[in-house]
């Protein structure tokens, strides 16, 4: 049986948003998967995958931690002798597939997002450019969430043997059935994610400092930053907001929830927004590549000009004025739209169809 190794920077991430496509592997290869913790790993384990821990710093930039990853790929790939290298996520598609290119192994890499790299100006932009450039070159295929990402890698003469568009990870339409829009008069927006600048918590904030009552709450579930917990902590006892804990069963925050809010800054393609349409639910985001496509602008949810504070508020506000008719058919329209054009099973097929 042929051999798959799957780099990835984060074990939730791999099981939570493409599993299906792992089992789908599982049938016809035998599967590693290279993993910096914990989280998701018995149940990759118990499906057939096995297991490599490899420490990843999925931040910083710390060139002795980079060092130390990259060898530890190739220490890796030497070791397991894998048929062809899976790649997800900035490091593991640079140093992995570098690693893969100078072992002569076939990979194939999947650019989840840009993050803020290309925003940077001068030798940190030349560098990651070059980086991402000798890493690539002889990917078999580099498959991207958004077409604007494909522009600026070919903007860059950033290139592999060919490109592909999917989806995003697509969406598991029964796992994130359509759920009955919440009974009652409060209204609760709902976020969820990493409590950080570039998803746009500053200006969720803001909105949240204007628009909590009674009857309207902020619930924001996920993990916080350092730089904010304070000013979380701070917002939460002033009654502004409520935090959760991080929680796998997404689905079932999405279910009580009103509307989804994401006013992030940049995004491949955003999993918890197909997920909060297909669950029937609208949601407010911003009008950026990886959010605006799963999205019909005023039909479904409300596109938001990114960074921009008083727009957010706004919209939300507009939110509130809905029916509660008004808001179930726009998440209605949601459903129907993540149907038509993020199924899980075309993303996964089209996926297994260019490792062959």
């Amino acid at each position: 049986m042929k051999k798959i190794l799957i780099l990835a920077n984060s074990s939730g991430g791999l099981y939570d948003f493409r599993n299906e496509l792992v089992l789908r592997l599982l049938k016809s290869y035998e599967v590693g998967v290279s993993l910096p913790d914990d989280v998701r790993t018995r149940e990759l384990a118990e499906e057939g995958c096995r297991v490599i821990h490899t420490a990843i710093n999925r931040r910083g930039v710390n060139p002795k931690e980079d060092i130390s990853l990259l060898l530890s790929y190739r220490r890796l790939i030497q070791d397991e002798k894998p048929d062809l290298v899976l790649t997800y996520t900035i490091k593991p598609n640079i140093y992995g597939g570098f690693c893969s290119r100078m072992a002569r192994v076939p990979y194939v890499e999947t650019v989840t997002g840009l993050g803020s790299s290309f925003e940077k100006k001068g030798l940190f932009l030349h560098m990651i450019v070059a980086m991402y450039r000798t890493a690539l070159k002889k990917a078999e295929c580099i498959f991207f969430q958004n077409e604007e990402n494909r522009q600026i890698f070919e903007s860059y003469h950033i290139r592999g043997k060919q490109t592909k568009l999917v989806s995003g990870s697509g969406v598991n339409l029964k796992r994130h059935t359509m759920e009955p829009y919440p009974e009652g008069d409060t209204t609760v927006f709902l976020y969820v994610g990493r409590m950080m600048r570039e998803k746009g918590i500053e200006e969720l904030l803001a909105a949240a400092e204007a628009l909590h009552s009674e009857k309207t709450q902020f619930w924001l579930l996920g993990y916080p930053d350092e730089d904010y917990e304070e000013k979380l902590q701070k917002a939460e006892k002033e009654g502004c907001i409520r935090l959760l804990p991080f929680d796998p069963d997404v689905h079932g925050y999405l279910a009580k929830a009103s509307a989804l809010v994401l006013p992030s800054y940049h995004e491949g393609m955003s999993n918890v927004l197909l997920e909060a349409a297909a669950t029937g639910r609208p949601v407010i985001t911003s009008n950026i590549p990886g959010c605006r496509e799963s999205v019909e602008n005023g039909k479904s949810g409300l596109l938001v000009e990114v960074k921009n504070k008083e727009m957010l508020y706004q919209a939300m506000k507009k939110m509130l004025h809905c029916s509660r008719e008004e808001r179930e058919k726009m998440g209605k329209a949601g459903r129907e739209k993540m149907k038509r054009e993020f199924r899980k099973e075309a993303v996964v097929e089209r996926t297994v169809r260019s490792l062959k």
